[in-house]
């Protein structure tokens, strides 16, 4: 009786008691397992515990498998509870599961949104679904806290509410108390000898803060500003001369009550070094005066490392046209800190010649990789080419559907001469509704409109949509583009209009000019960055009379008709090379097109002209230009149509004047434009005051130059009007918005004033 007591016995082993089978407190002894059963599941698989164990029904079970086992499911993070019971050879696995989150939720939150920090917490493990563990919950505090100390919150507290609800499940919801947010309150430098402390913080992104701060918070601290602070820092004293510049400590000292923050910054300048030679080893393929021709580093100036950075960067990328991609170039400085002088010697290796096996593509998420492929002009199975590679990047670039373009080099493995690229894109909204406006005493508020979405369905195809439901300009158009109408990159564009515009007046008349039509365009391109343009339209002008009709159209009606069809055929040309479209600081635009009436009722020449230019004057400033010339003329002894007349004044002319009231009028008075146009304008951009190198917020000052003649008249110079104003540009949250005030320097009497304009746009 006393052994079968001893053989059905049941002893429970938990996870406390698993530690204490080495000292055999709890020792069961060994047998053969029979069965195995499993208690206390509720969402758990069955499988996964089976899985976990490390014996099978069959094997033998002792201590040491015992605890193996404990340990085996208590690492799977699913349960609060495990323990072991044996029932004679029946060995049963007692669980208890932990609660499973249903809910995250975040109270007193301002400065994030839920979805930004729910995404910062389902990085460590903790969201919905998955198991409530004590210790991940207070991981989850401090990731809140570093986030939030990210944004310069560092008195932010969170506190943690635990609610368990049914079926064994826990709600967890966090109580945010952010605080105010801890500012720079001091930003020193220290050991600057050359430069003022007031022209180094200049430099420097992060301040103590100015009225504007509320926008830029260029007062709050971020480790990640800071160090790019430093580095803006270290590059401006190695671009003049101080090679052995240092930053020997920065430290960032935060008050008792986390609300204020001072930065210190000690440096030491070093002398200031003079380039006395550069000179060439190593083995440059014969073509050692090719290299030569590359070097930007200039003996008997002063030491700049841009130029040391640009010139081992041209050799890199000279190598690599000639398919060496593993190329490598030194630039070893020889000091002589007696005549404070460094020569360079600049020693190549081309290692071995690769050609490409394989371009990939990765992060168009939505946009087709033909989309992406087609613009490379680097092949695979050619020789690595790295001029043809840099030009496949920016005309991916040119596309206008991506943030970021990146091209990686990839060795492939056992195939020394052999390389991958791999295209990595960051994608953009793409899609953007545009707004604009004006308001004058004449018009009052003219609104515009147009939706565009310039990839559509990742296929890189562009259609748009424009209305504009100005009192006198009145516009529905729809317009679609294929870059790639063609294999070889010949696009097609189809354009259905339908206009309907009034020459501005004062005595309310209310005639139209009606024009509809529908136009077949192709883009022919000569090289990268021009391509030329050809096509035909079919056109329907109607003068609709009314009263207050100028005389100019009764006159050209009654010769011609009311209604007017024509056959234009067009031609241009255009050059872009700008670094940005919606905030250019550099670079040139050019576009020049032409339109001749060849048949139909109206016989005509027209042409265009623009020329823009950026220049970059620093970091901060830049000056803008741009220029526009048109002209028109009548064919076969018929005037110029002037439904075809060019316009000025107002927005994207000459700002400061009432929009299309410049030049010619008839004897009602009212504006008709011209068969000739000229338009000058000038700008300087600068940082907002207060928002230092924020190129997000800027002001401009600007002046602008033009009117337009008739197809008769001398274009006297005299007659030009002229303006001058400022304005605000801004890339707000919404879009870019952009405001002028103007005002007219150069008018005659009888001219029709507008001095406030502004557009804005939004992206979706």
């Amino acid at each position: 009786m006393k052994r079968i007591f001893k053989r059905f016995r049941v002893r429970t082993v938990s996870a406390v008691a698993a530690l204490a089978f080495a000292a055999n407190s709890w020792a069961v002894d060994p047998f053969t397992v029979r069965d195995i059963r499993i208690e206390g599941l509720q969402r758990v698989e069955p499988g996964t515990v089976f899985g976990s164990l490390p014996f099978r029904v069959g094997d033998q079970y002792n201590d040491d498998r015992g605890s193996a086992a404990i340990r085996a499911l208590f690492a799977l993070g699913l349960f609060k509870d495990v323990r072991l019971e044996v029932n004679g050879d029946v060995l049963v696995v007692v669980v208890e599961e932990r609660p499973t989150v249903a809910d995250v939720d975040f109270v007193g939150t301002r400065e994030f949104d839920k979805d930004t920090l729910k995404k910062a917490l389902r990085e460590i493990g903790l969201t919905e679904g998955r198991p409530y563990d004590q210790a991940l919950a207070d991981r989850a505090e401090q990731e809140l806290k570093r986030q939030y100390i990210n944004r310069s919150l560092y008195g932010a507290e969170v506190v943690t509410t635990v609610t368990p609800i049914e079926r064994n499940r826990v709600n967890l919801t966090f109580s945010v108390t952010e605080g105010e947010p801890t500012r720079i309150k001091e930003l020193r430098i220290i050991g600057n000898r050359t430069f003022s402390e007031g022209t180094l913080k200049g430099l420097f992104d992060l301040d103590t803060g100015g009225w504007l701060s509320w926008y830029t918070k260029s007062d709050r601290y971020s480790r990640t500003k800071l160090n790019a602070d430093l580095e803006a820092l270290k590059s401006y004293y190695l671009q003049r001369g101080f090679l052995e510049f240092r930053i020997d400590s920065t430290q960032v000292a935060i008050s008792p009550n986390k609300q204020d923050i001072s930065i210190t910054v000690n440096v030491t300048e070093g002398e200031r070094y003079v380039v006395s030679s550069v000179r060439l080893e190593g083995d440059y393929l014969g073509k050692e005066d090719e290299f030569k021709s590359l070097v930007k580093i200039q003996a008997g100036q002063p030491y700049n490392a841009d130029q040391v950075t640009e010139t081992t960067k041209a050799f890199t990328d000279y190598f690599g046209n000639f398919g060496y991609a593993f190329a490598q170039v030194e630039a070893r400085p020889e000091i002589d800190r007696t005549n404070n002088r460094v020569s360079f010697v600049l020693a190549a290796e081309p290692s071995r010649r690769a050609y490409v096996r394989r371009i990939n593509v990765a992060g168009n998420n939505r946009t087709r990789d033909e989309v992406v492929r087609r613009e490379f002009r680097q092949f695979e199975s050619s020789w690595y080419d790295a001029d043809k590679i840099k030009l496949s990047r920016d005309r991916i670039d040119r596309l206008g559907f991506f943030k970021d373009v990146n091209v990686e080099t990839n060795d492939v493995p056992g195939a020394p001469d052999q390389v991958d690229l791999t295209v990595t894109v960051t994608e953009r909204p793409t899609g953007s509704l545009q707004l604009g406006a004006g308001f004058s005493s004449a018009e009052k508020l003219a609104l515009s409109f147009s939706i565009k979405q310039e990839n559509a369905f990742g296929s890189g195809n562009y259609l748009g949509v424009e209305v504009n439901t100005s009192k006198y300009n009145r516009t529905i158009a729809f317009n679609s583009v294929n870059p790639y109408f063609t294999a070889d990159g010949i696009s097609r564009t189809i354009d259905i209009y339908h206009r309907s515009s009034r020459p501005y007046d004062d005595q309310g008349g209310n005639y139209q000019l009606i024009t509809q039509g529908a136009g077949l365009r192709f883009g022919v391109p000569f090289s990268e960055l021009d391509t030329v343009f050809f096509g035909g339209s079919l056109e329907r002008t109607t003068i609709k009379p009314g009263t207050a009709i100028p005389a100019a159209y009764l006159a050209y009606a009654e010769q011609f008709g009311y209604t007017s069809n024509s056959l234009p055929l067009s031609i241009g040309w255009s050059r872009d090379d700008r670094d940005s479209s919606v905030s250019p600081s550099k670079g040139r635009y050019q576009r020049a097109s032409g339109e001749w009436g060849v048949a139909g009722d109206a016989r005509y020449l027209r042409g265009n002209y623009q020329y823009q230019q950026f220049v970059p004057l620093n970091k901060q400033y830049t000056l803008a230009f741009n220029g526009e010339l048109g002209w028109g003329k009548g064919l076969n002894g018929q005037p110029y149509p002037v439904f075809k007349n060019f316009y000025s004044g107002g927005l994207g002319s000459v700002r400061g004047f009432q929009q299309g009231t410049l030049g010619p009028r008839d004897v009602t008075g009212a504006s008709i434009g011209g068969a000739r146009k000229i338009t000058l304008n000038g700008e300087v951009i600068t940082p907002f005051p207060g928002a230092g190198n924020d190129r997000s917020l800027r002001l401009f000052g600007f002046v602008d130059v033009g009117n337009v003649f008739g197809e008769e008249e001398r274009m006297n110079f005299g007659d030009l009007r002229a303006s001058a104003g400022f304005g605000l540009s801004w890339l707000s949250p919404i879009g870019p918005l952009r405001i002028a005030i103007a005002q007219p320097v150069r008018k005659q009497a009888g001219d029709r004033i507008q001095r406030l304009q502004f557009q804005i746009g939004t992206s979706f």
